[in-house]
């Protein structure tokens, strides 16, 4: 079973697969569904993503998707290290506006589940990081969309000043949290 801890945000959860070395290398259990099942977690996967960026402080975010398409996330570095971040945007979420940043690196071997219902990003805190990530729904264009990374309501430390993070353009202009429509609404567990 792969151990796992929930953040400031219950539902956004850190899992720390086990990876056993020997001379020839290491092996390591990445995902489990029982262990996500064990943490309450219902999602079936059906696309892995792979990014590469190539200097420190790329900044990719803050994305989510609406609709049937939103999606659940479960994000790794296999190269390199990353500053991840969740936002949650649920109306009536005790949390809505609050974010967890988790640090996430080929060394810690750490990897956050980002449900639905969140914003998500990742900066990279050292050049050639490589990141991979399963998601629950296809990409979707026409439900693309995007939260302000520099909104101070949400008083994000992405570690670098906003001048040296580098950014698509598209990253650049969206939202900020107060201009977002409702696009997801808080739904209290119940057991």
């Amino acid at each position: 079973m792969i151990p796992f801890s929930r953040t400031a945000i219950a539902d956004v959860m850190v899992f720390e697969p086990a990876r056993h070395g020997d001379r020839r290398g290491f092996f390591s259990e990445v995902f489990r569904q029982d262990a996500f099942t064990a943490a309450g977690i219902e999602a079936a996967f059906v696309q892995d993503n792979h990014s590469l960026s190539g200097p420190a402080g790329v900044l990719r975010g803050l994305h989510f998707q609406t609709g049937a398409s939103a999606q659940g996330k479960l994000v790794r570095a296999a190269r390199g290290a990353i500053l991840d971040v969740a936002v949650d945007i649920r109306h009536g979420s005790p949390t809505f506006g609050q974010h967890v940043a988790v640090e996430l690196s080929a060394e810690n071997w750490r990897q956050l589940w980002v449900p639905a219902g969140m914003a998500h990003g990742f900066v990279t805190l050292v050049p050639e990081t490589e990141v991979i990530y399963k998601v629950t729904a296809y990409y979707d264009p026409a439900a693309d969309k995007g939260l302000a990374f520099d909104d101070p309501d949400l008083g994000i430390d992405w570690r670098f000043r906003a001048c040296d993070l580098v950014l698509s353009d598209k990253d650049r202009r969206h939202p900020r949290l107060g201009e977002l429509p409702p696009y997801f609404t808080f739904a209290e567990r119940t057991a």
